[in-house]
């Protein structure tokens, strides 16, 4: 029998990133709204690492719903930036969390940064807290650079700026299918995989 999950998350490329995942794990998912969360209901990311804001996600729509949740926190480090954007990564250009926003301000900041230093990775922490308190966490890692610009127009946020190790293509270039296979979330959802079956 599927367990069932709620997802914390609004954001579509996500939800779709996951779904497509968690199903093998004996996961079910449904969207905070199925849950009954009012739409306008909002948590406060204001956790200092990916690990605090994915359990605050996660708990916050546990305790309204009363059902197992998971909730994610990704965040794009830049070695140039010293690890920024970090956990500011969805709103690294505005408050808005214009996915347009937060590319322009990226390569506007990395404007002078040569080629070889335009190392990055993307972290994924997943966070699954169920009603008696239980709570698991999963963290993947996908290194690569940034892109001197935009190219491709698949996914969503940072896709169009990072190249994957072992690519000259950026993410939005790649496609989902095939970013699903290597991408930081599918590494955490792999590690979460691990953790559950207790290998």
């Amino acid at each position: 029998m599927s367990e069932v999950f709620v997802a914390a998350t609004h954001n579509k490329g996500k939800l779709k990133e996951m779904e497509a995942i968690v199903k093998k794990l004996g996961i079910d998912m449904i969207t905070r709204d199925e849950a009954g969360v009012p739409h306008d209901y909002d948590i406060v990311e204001d956790g200092e690492t990916l690990e605090e804001n994915s359990y605050k996600k996660a708990y916050a729509i546990m305790k309204m719903t009363n059902l197992p949740s998971i909730a994610d926190d990704t965040g794009l480090m830049v070695d140039y930036l010293n690890g920024a954007p970090g956990v500011y990564t969805g709103r690294f250009g505005g408050p808005e969390e214009s996915a347009d926003k937060n590319n322009a301000k990226l390569l506007d900041v990395m404007k002078d940064c040569p080629k070889d230093k335009r190392t990055a990775k993307f972290v994924t922490v997943i966070t699954l807290v169920y009603p008696d308190g239980k709570k698991i966490v999963a963290r993947g890692e996908c290194h690569g650079r940034i892109a001197e610009k935009k190219c491709g127009t698949n996914g969503f946020g940072y896709d169009p700026l990072f190249i994957p190790e072992g690519s000259d293509l950026t993410f939005a270039e790649l496609g989902t299918d095939y970013k699903n296979t290597i991408s930081h979330r599918r590494r955490a959802l792999e590690d979460l995989e691990r953790i559950l079956e207790g290998k």
